[in-house]
């Protein structure tokens, strides 16, 4: 028994297998049909994705039946958005299978920087395996990709709209006006300083004007505390202290740290508390900060009482409210 090996022999590359797009014509036009479907698909897809972002109101009181607008605006993007992406996909994929060349081709390792010899074989290069796709003469996938890679990148411009408009003065101005009723939330029960007894807390908003409605922005800037004490016990200049009355003080009920609610009282101490970072404010010297992070006090709203006895705001806030970065940014 002989101990030399055999010599191997080379196996070679299998016999290449023609598929059946092409050899038989009827084959060929049908896969290019489908993927003409395919790409169809991905364009009906960033359509419903348009449809969905620009014309189902998610703010209606029209309710679309069993699912709702929130839901269905939601349901659009994401299955249109979906549907755009996985018809271009699915469609290159089936492209390349079917009709483009499956020539096995070896490219050898080669300096990162090419000859320009090189570089014009390059060109010369994909102008022929254009042709050899059949960029040239399928006309009905060339139109269908260019249908649907143009609308699906028309969707990212779309949501560009979600970035304004810039928002201007609006976190530095609030709803309160000169004679504005201070209202109880909830209930918009206009307040009499009788309502509030010494060491009481309400948290109000300002009234309503004819034909206005009250959105969850303005709930947000417009919330204000009211605190009743009694009047020696104010460490106020006179232009603080004619800002109250009959020993009630109002503040932003927004924290000028982070703009959380300022919630919590301490009868006792005279102190605002907010929960979120606990910046601690001493009602007694016009909410100056006394802890925590805050870097500057509650503004102050100035009240008086109208014709009838309802407290009323003086002016509107001398200061934007909330975080500090909104008037500085």
């Amino acid at each position: 028994m002989s101990n030399e090996l055999a010599p191997l022999s080379d196996p070679g590359l299998p016999a290449h297998v023609h598929r059946k797009a092409d050899t038989d014509p009827v084959a060929e036009k049908r896969a290019e049909q489908q993927v003409a479907v395919l790409f169809g698909i991905s364009a009906f897809g960033t359509l419903l994705f348009i449809y969905s972002y620009l014309f189902i109101d998610t703010k209606s009181f029209v309710f679309i039946p069993v699912m709702g607008n929130t839901n269905a605006h939601q349901l659009g993007l994401g299955m249109g958005l979906a549907i755009a992406l996985l018809g271009i996909g699915f469609g290159a994929v089936h492209w390349a299978k079917t009709l483009m060349s499956d020539t096995e081709v070896i490219a050898e390792r080669h300096e990162m920087r090419s000859e320009d010899s090189d570089r014009d074989a390059f060109v010369v290069s994909v102008k022929e395996r254009a042709e050899v796709a059949g960029l040239g003469r399928r006309s009905l996938i060339k139109r269908t990709l260019g249908l649907s890679v143009g609308l699906v990148g028309i969707s990212p411009i779309l949501l560009l709209g979600d970035l304004g408009p810039m928002p201007g003065k609006s976190l530095e101005e609030t709803s309160w006006r000169k004679g504005t009723r201070l209202v109880t939330d909830p209930g918009d029960r206009p307040i009499k300083p009788a309502d509030l007894e010494v060491g009481a807390v309400a948290q109000v908003l300002p009234e309503l004007r004819p034909g206005q409605k009250r959105t969850l922005n303005d709930i947000a800037k417009d919330a204000v505390l009211l605190v009743r004490l009694r009047t020696e016990e104010f460490q106020l200049d006179a232009e603080r202290l004619s800002w109250t009355y009959q020993g009630i003080i109002a503040f932003s009920k927004i924290c000028s740290h982070m703009g959380c609610a300022v919630a919590l009282y301490e009868q006792t101490t005279k102190h605002l508390l907010c929960p979120c970072h606990q910046s601690t404010f001493d009602v007694t010297r016009a909410a100056k900060v006394i802890f925590g992070p805050s870097a500057r006090p509650l503004p102050q709203l100035a009240i008086t009482v109208d014709a009838e006895g309802f407290l009323v705001a003086q002016q509107p806030f001398n200061e934007a409210v909330g975080p500090s970065y909104w008037e500085r940014s």
